[in-house]
């Protein structure tokens, strides 16, 4: 089960119509630490809560809103009942012996919501990765994106992307880079972005973990990520996902 940032999960909740509260208890060795629950908007407890507080764990929440999204998935979905025929006015009466047979058609399976699954990046994505990219602050064109990905596949660095049903909502950049004063290539997560309406469901951790996997097959012991210094609400992600801040970057423009 995903674990994911508390931020993505309080936008799941608010697209819910519920509000994520989160404990107030800031020890880590306190029963209550990092416990979050599901209030409605008047604030009566809807999942998670007891009278002190929220005592249920993230992943715990997250279970619950996506049973949420699966139970209204398919109650979006009308199956239709098998209508009865009316017998014609004046039709000759059946002999008693014969049997009224109807076929009877089982219900329609409740349709799930796409599960959110990996694959490496293609050119045809081109497109959609220019959308995600604006969420960045990243602007560039669909034919450099495309000659970017062509690029990295030549370097065995093919960029990960996430996927509901045919979509791409999500990518994450991969690389793996000798340097001179490390033992082992040293392996580099940037950029890393999910779609706004795709969030709370697991899907930067599934493109996390699928890039660490991919960083140890290369020989990395340590990786590393890039976030900028306003996104406060990534930087809470990559705490959950067991990242620690180490450093300060600059940079410098070229021209």
């Amino acid at each position: 089960m995903s674990d994911p940032s508390l931020d993505e999960l309080g936008e799941a909740a608010r697209n819910r119509g519920l509000k994520l509260v989160r404990s107030r208890v800031r020890t880590p060795t306190k029963r209550r630490f990092g416990k979050v629950g599901l209030s409605d908007k008047s604030g009566k407890a809807v999942f998670g809560m007891d009278s002190k507080g929220p005592i249920a764990k993230p992943e715990d929440v997250q279970d619950y809103l996506r049973k949420l999204d699966a139970r209204d998935w398919g109650a979006s979905l009308d199956v239709a009942a098998p209508q009865r025929k009316r017998k014609a006015k004046g039709a000759p009466r059946q002999a008693a012996n014969d049997e009224d047979v109807r076929t009877k058609r089982p219900p329609a399976k409740a349709k799930l919501p796409p599960k959110p699954q990996v694959r490496d990046a293609k050119p045809g994505d081109a497109r959609r990765l220019a959308e995600l990219f604006g969420y960045l602050g990243h602007l560039i064109d669909e034919k450099s994106i495309r000659k970017n990905i062509a690029k990295l596949k030549r370097d065995g660095e093919t960029p990960l992307v996430a996927t509901l049903g045919k979509q791409v909502v999500g990518l994450c950049g991969i690389s793996a880079r000798v340097m001179i004063h490390r033992d082992a290539p040293l392996g580099r997560i940037s950029p890393l972005v999910v779609d706004e309406q795709a969030q709370g469901r697991g899907i930067g951790r599934m493109l996390v973990e699928a890039a660490e996997a991919w960083m140890r097959k290369k020989g990395c012991k340590l990786v590393e990520v890039t976030s900028n210094d306003r996104r406060a609400e990534a930087h809470a992600f990559y705490r959950h996902m067991g990242y620690e801040r180490t450093s300060i970057r600059f940079v410098k423009d070229l021209g």
